[in-house]
């Protein structure tokens, strides 16, 4: 299985944005709050720098908004750091050549736990004799040095007169020049404002087209040929969204622009910008190895022309408009999901017993005599009920993987967007479920479940090794203005993934251990095993470093339960052992490509030779105390969850199982015991063990917390509902057909006499 791991390992990367070694200075351009839509034929210099490389700018640092001081912090220490807390601080020129608030900067800093290093750009820049010049408050955090001095800084002249000639001045005596055009506001945090919203945002728009106006004039008057970096640095205000990023000059060709970071067409990180530059300037090596979590900017080569630049520009436009559409969907849907596993819970351990649904009968019949007779068909006819129950069972399951498909649906520009979600949903769930229970599969005990299972496997394995773009903010998937994983295998992914494929393992093993051929079944978990493990964890795939020490084990496990073998201490022991070594080999694979290449798995063994591991493993650890005591709706509901099922559900569900005639449940499963199920279903049991192994260890190694087993169950307990609905329909099948047969026998002698 190990060596399998090392095959897919690799992929093809677009070309650089520009070469190493410059032949022209490089001009920074930044302003805060700039979005794609802010764009247009009333800001001709603003356009003017978005024909070539462009790109939308994840901007998002410590908190949920970033904040100007934020994003110019980002740039000089090439990772995540953010100012204080609190609302955003109004930024002043340098005095006497230092940086206001470079202290508590650095004191902020600290205290956030990602090692940044204020200053890091400025003291590279000192280190490599790069001439570097700043125009603005934010430009000169950029470019100071490690204890907040700016050298070469020029205040910005409020004329425009004289900010085309600071441009034209600095960019004719430096490598680099960094200027902060202003930032475009909200009006919602803290600024007055004596206008409405909407004009205010022009206004400001207005004032920063003519800076860079000003500044472009400049530059031609310099006649240098800079190559220029237009970059919207920060939110606008409280409500994060994706920013403007537009690479132009010599050597830039026309394109969309993306980063190893995100390896995503369209999608740069704020902390990829420190590399961008430095590689621009060709002084990449000089920064320190580790110090920096971001990538080059790389540039996928598109049609040059403006019909072509304004499709792009378009694109980008509605990249944006989905990534905000989605954004305060996901609390809802989440919470929605986890109460409808919760209804269906206690509906089969509460409601659908025999003295309940007796009790829901009778209420029905009293309190609606006129329309209670389906209600009281379904609670008085078993199979009607089954049927229902199935149903929506596999239509809870179906959720998940419905959520992912809505994504190739335009549902964000819809008003309302969360009706037009709901409705895609709808469908897709609608699609999946009669598919379950259309062809011959629907007769066998787990082949509904299954049907749902492999639908949600396929599309994930599908969608990981093909880039993951049906994840980018899809409501369960990639929530790209939080500047996470953008690729591969993220920790929801992993756990529908896992639980999904540890279930049709056990469905195509299932006949072979009931015929005996236990080996055999051992060995194609295995092979099963192996691929989905290369799918999670590869670098070039689902480069999931947190995956292979949860699956690996997984697989194994049910893999010697399902050739008969006991579980020991030993052989549970030498199982981490194996998947700790194979998960290590993989990083290890990784980090041999060059830096910039790297995904975070690489870098995550650079990390441990550097000395960084606990500061890593605490992070997580934070991570995940913070999720679970967090005011999450998906954390509170899978908590709720977990107590209900332990204190609520746990004794009539334990009673059912040992009951002979099935106890409260015997007038569903025809008085047989339920858990004559495994007889049928003997793999049964070791693929729930693999799946609470795969979860549990889950939960300990990634960052996600409770929410890993809480995905896992919202999947898997509702397709082990609907299998144990299909096998009882089975019993009654077959009583009814042992039925016909007997009275046709009686029938039969009958006639005889």
């Amino acid at each position: 299985m190990i060596a399998g791991l090392m095959l897919l390992l690799g992929w093809v990367n677009p070309a650089p944005a520009r070469a190493e070694t410059p032949a022209a200075p490089v001009v920074v351009i930044g302003v805060g709050g700039l979005a794609w839509d802010d764009i247009d034929a009333d800001t001709p210099a603003l356009a003017s720098l978005t024909h070539q490389g462009v790109g939308s700018l994840v901007v998002r640092s410590v908190r949920s908004f970033t904040c100007p001081a934020d994003g110019w912090l980002a740039l000089t220490t090439g990772t995540r750091a953010a100012d204080q807390e609190g609302p955003c601080r109004f930024l002043l020129e340098p005095s006497d050549g230092e940086v206001r608030g470079w202290q508590e900067y650095q004191e902020a800093i600290g205290g956030q736990n990602f090692d940044a290093q204020p200053g890091l750009f400025g003291d590279v820049l000192d280190e490599t004799g790069t001439r570097a010049r700043s125009i603005g408050p934010g430009a000169a955090i950029a470019v100071a040095d490690s204890t907040g001095d700016v050298a070469d800084h020029t205040n910005r002249p409020a004329d425009p007169a004289e900010l085309s000639a600071a441009a034209r001045e600095a960019v004719s005596e430096s490598d680099l020049l960094v200027i902060d055009a202003g930032s475009i506001r909200d009006g919602d945090d803290g600024y007055t404002i004596s206008s409405t919203p909407q004009a205010y945002r022009a206004e400001q728009i207005r004032i920063v087209e003519n800076r860079v106006a000003a500044i472009l004039a400049g530059l031609a008057d310099a006649a240098t040929d800079p190559v220029v970096l237009l970059a919207g640095v920060a939110d606008s205000g409280y409500e994060p969204g994706l920013r403007v990023l537009a690479i132009s000059g010599p050597g830039t060709a026309s394109g969309v622009l993306s980063s190893s970071s995100t390896r995503q067409d369209g999608y740069v990180l704020a902390t990829d910008l420190q590399p961008t530059i430095a590689e621009l300037l060709g002084i990449t090596d000089a920064i320190p190895t580790g110090a920096t979590i971001g990538a080059p900017a790389l540039l996928a080569a598109g049609p040059p022309g403006p019909v072509a630049a304004a499709d792009r520009q378009a694109a980008l436009e509605d990249d944006a408009v989905h990534a905000s559409a989605v954004r305060p969907l996901v609390p809802t849907f989440y919470a929605g999901l986890v109460a409808l596993n919760l209804l269906l819970f206690a509906a089969v351990a509460l409601a659908l017993k025999r003295p309940a649904a007796a009790r829901i009968r009778a209420w029905a019949a009293q309190r609606f005599p006129a329309h209670s007779r389906w209600l009281q068909r379904l609670f008085a006819q078993r199979e009607l009920a089954l049927s229902v129950l199935r149903v929506v069972a596999l239509g809870i399951a179906s959720i998940p993987v419905a959520s992912y498909l809505t994504n190739l649906l335009p549902w964000w520009r819809a008003n309302p967007a969360m009706l037009a979600l709901l409705g895609g949903t709808a469908a897709w769930i609608a699609v999946i479920v009669a598919v379950a229970l259309a062809g011959p599969w629907r007769r066998h005990t787990f082949g509904p479940a299954a049907v749902v299972a492999g639908a949600t496997a396929l599309v994930l394995a599908v969608d990981v090794a093909t880039g993951a773009t049906l994840q980018l903010s899809a409501v369960m998937g990639v929530p790209t203005l939080v500047a996470g994983r953008f690729y591969g295998m993220n920790n929801t992914t992993f756990a529908l993934f896992t639980t999904a494929s540890l279930l049709v393992t056990m469905v195509l093993t299932n006949p072979l251990v009931r015929a005996g051929r236990r080996r055999l079944a051992a060995v194609v978990v295995l092979a099963v095993g192996a691929v989905v493990v290369v799918l999670d964890g590869a670098p070039s795939i689902g480069a999931d470093f947190g995956g292979p020490p949860a699956l690996l084990p997984a697989f194994m496990v049910t893999a010697l339960l399902a050739a008969g073998i006991r579980l020991t201490w030993k052989r549970v022991a030498a199982v981490l052992l194996i998947a700790a070594v194979a998960t290590m080999a993989i990083a290890y694979v990784d980090w041999l490509r060059p830096p910039a290449e790297r995904t975070h798995l690489g870098r995550f063994f650079q990390t441990v030779l550097d000395g960084g591991l606990w500061g890593v493993v605490w992070r997580k650890l934070d991570q995940n105390i913070s999720i679970l005591f967090g005011n999450r709706p998906l954390t509170i509901l899978a908590i709720c969850g977990v107590l209900t099922v332990v204190f609520v559900l746990a004794k009539p569900i334990r009673l059912a199982l040992t009951s002979p005639d099935g106890g409260a449940f015997s007038w569903l499963s025809g008085g047989n015991p339920i858990s004559l199920m495994s007889r049928d279903v003997p793999m049964l049991t070791p693929g729930l063990v693999g799946a609470a192994v795969a979860l549990g260890l889950g939960l300990a190694v990634n960052d996600s917390g409770i929410a890993i087993p809480a995905l896992g169950v919202a999947l898997g307990v509702p397709l082990l509902i609907a299998a144990c609905a299909t096998w009882m329909l089975g019993l009654h099948a077959q009583r009814g057909s042992l039925s016909s047969e007997t009275s046709g026998d009686a029938s039969a002698a009958a006639d005889s006499r």
